[in-house]
């Protein structure tokens, strides 16, 4: 497979023309985007991607629930998973339904490595997710946080940093760091600072509750 046709789905216009110009300029063919799982099996259905990258949480189908359609119907597409988070039931999933598990955070360090991998028959994870230790997995709906929190995440949605939040709420920068940490594994998430701002691009509604 030389140079194989990629198709892409992400619910997050910025994500998704990111990874697609990424691609793109390194030299992939990319045959079509979608940004909800319905429209994404539609369309690889109708184009016959070699390779089809899903984000995990899209609207009306999951990624992984494309890729579980994909392999009901035999499609002869190889699918990589993109998420921010670690869950346990896609690395299961890794060899079995899906080719590729990727953690949005390493997407443009690991793709390249992850494509060639997939592309001659193997299944990729990322290199972070192989000794990680796995935590709260629950919806955004349901992570509790406490209203300390809840005004860190308001202002790291704002890109504060953590000295800059410490002087407005009256506390150490330590402190800060120690509430960021609390909330990273109440998430579920990597401890690479850029997880947290990414997680919260994705679910703007949690600094409504």
């Amino acid at each position: 497979m030389i140079n194989p046709k990629i198709f892409i789905a992400d619910d997050h216009p910025l994500m998704l023309e990111g990874n697609k110009s990424f691609l793109m300029n390194k030299g992939y063919t990319v045959i079509g985007t979608a940004q909800d799982g319905n429209k994404a099996f539609n369309q690889i259905i109708q184009l016959q991607p070699d390779i089809a990258i899903l984000d995990m949480d899209m609207p009306v189908l999951t990624g992984l629930e494309v890729a579980k359609a994909i392999k009901t119907k035999k499609l002869p597409v190889k699918t990589i998973i993109l998420t921010l988070f670690k869950k346990v039931e896609l690395i299961k999933e890794v060899g079995k339904t899906i080719d590729g598990y990727l953690l949005k955070e390493d997407a443009l360090d690991e793709i390249l490595n992850c494509l060639e991998i997939v592309i001659n028959e193997g299944t990729y994870t990322s290199e972070r997710l192989q000794d990680s230790i796995f935590y709260s997995d629950l919806p955004s709906s349901k992570i509790q946080f406490t209203p300390t929190e809840k005004k860190i995440l308001t202002l790291i949605s704002r890109n504060l940093t953590s000295v800059r939040i410490a002087d407005q709420l009256f506390i150490s920068s330590r402190t800060v760091e120690k509430h960021r940490s609390n909330i990273i594994k109440k998430i579920g998430l990597d401890s690479n600072r850029n997880s947290l701002i990414l997680w919260l691009q994705q679910n703007p509604d949690i600094l409504d509750t």
